[in-house]
């Protein structure tokens, strides 16, 4: 697909949507046209066959035989370690933990770390924006340890009152965990700055990218965290299959967040010790298919370009905004400055309950979210329980996103 893009000069989704078979189906008896992007990424046939493959050809346990299926399994799986610590710009791929998402990632970080080392009276700061996942672990250390959680706000145009930082962190700060790009608003917000106004007062820094990594290049090195977290069904990868990326002396010092087989080096009834990494934290038998199938889907980003899909989306976002921007009775959240935003567009409908809006763009084969987006506290902020959502990816076009304006003026002059 590389060689394509170039050959033709210009990034095209029509032709891209081609290596997506969910794409030849049809619902409602429409061509499906695919806007619920950062809930999930649609599959592309080259890691749909990657799985097939490992699953007809290799199939096996890895690290615990030596013969040839062992063997295949385990140098696949230890590749798409390998694969994924590229993508993100990891020093070692030893710093790379398959998890099943996010999620868990985050919950990794908040046992394995948080609950040996916070203490009563430490801080933990978040910010506003931040999806449920980067929440509630945070207040199961409260309630556990007596930590603090500190929390910073957005402003009327929809960004971090960045001004406000300095003042949230001190001595007592022991993570800043931080969301990449908003899920609801489409801000991204900058890590790199953050990162560095917590290293000012000693800080560890969490990034939750799960809605950036698969939408813009992203280099851990250069931002300077210690963790981040991401999904790989959010990046065109299986679902059941994430990771989080930390430092190698950190992820040493941590306990294991799971105990048993495999995560071991070795286990006499009075004690045990624990594996190298990255296996300390994989408990088990892991999702082998699915670290294959993670890799592939790196594979295939890489391909694209990060900054081509990046561009693309850009482009997207501009024209869904000025098409939006031409009826006052579609209301959009964030994109009130000109900050960094990936492809996410938040909206209500005056006078349309946004579940009824979902609804009746589904009939006409246009998948949209509708909800409060796993982003309670951000709703609460901007006075409302709900939004519809559209959000883009690389195989999204202009044309979608006029048939998906059309559709809405039809639900709009249906509710009058």
């Amino acid at each position: 697909m590389e060689k394509l893009i170039k050959s033709i000069g210009s990034f095209d989704p029509h032709l891209i949507k081609n290596d997506f078979p969910i794409f030849r189906r049809k619902v409602n008896g429409k061509p499906l046209i695919y806007l619920d992007n950062a809930a999930t990424t649609q599959k592309p046939e080259s890691v749909i066959n990657c799985i097939d493959n490992y699953y007809r050809n290799h199939n096996s346990n890895i690290h615990r035989g030596v013969h040839t299926l062992s063997y295949e399994s385990t140098v696949m799986y230890e590749e798409a370690h390998k694969k994924v610590a590229d993508f993100i710009g990891a020093k070692d791929w030893k710093e790379i933990i398959f998890t099943r998402n996010a999620t868990e990632s985050i919950n990794l970080l908040a046992y394995g770390w948080g609950l040996h080392r916070l203490n009563e009276g430490d801080e933990v700061l978040i910010t506003i924006m931040e999806h449920h996942s980067n929440i509630v672990p945070w207040q199961m250390l409260r309630d556990l340890k007596g930590i603090n959680i500190k929390v910073l706000g957005i402003d009327e145009k929809g960004n971090l009152k960045l001004d406000e930082l300095p003042g949230l962190l001190s001595e007592k700060t022991k993570l800043v965990s931080v969301i990449h790009a908003s899920n609801v608003l489409g801000t991204v917000n900058p890590i790199k700055h953050i990162t560095q106004e917590a290293k000012k007062v000693g800080a560890l820094v969490l990034i939750d990218a799960a809605q950036s990594a698969p939408h813009l290049p992203i280099n851990v090195v250069d931002i300077g965290c210690d963790f981040l977290v991401a999904s790989g069904h959010k990046m065109m990868g299986p679902t059941g299959i994430g990771f989080i990326y930390g430092r190698q002396e950190l992820l040493e010092d941590m306990e294991p967040f799971m105990y048993g087989g495999d995560m071991i080096e070795k286990v006499t009834l009075a004690e045990s010790t624990w594996n190298e990494l990255p296996w300390k934290f994989e408990a088990g038998t892991p999702n082998i298919a699915g670290g294959i199938g993670l890799g592939a889907a790196v594979d295939y980003l890489e391909n694209i370009g990060l900054q081509n899909i990046y561009d693309h989306e850009e482009e997207l976002l501009t024209y869904a905004l000025e098409k939006m921007s031409e009826f006052d009775w579609i209301n959009v959240y964030g994109h009130k400055s000109d900050s960094e935003s990936v492809g996410v567009i938040s909206f209500n409908v005056d006078g349309v309950h946004p579940h009824d809006v979902a609804g009746m763009l589904d009939e006409q084969g246009i998948a949209v979210r509708s909800g409060h987006h796993c982003a309670q506290p951000l709703m609460h902020d901007l006075s409302m329980d709900y939004t519809a959502r559209v959000s883009f990816y690389l195989y999204n076009s202009k044309e979608e996103i006029d048939l998906c304006i059309e559709t809405l003026k039809k639900v709009k002059k249906l509710f009058e």
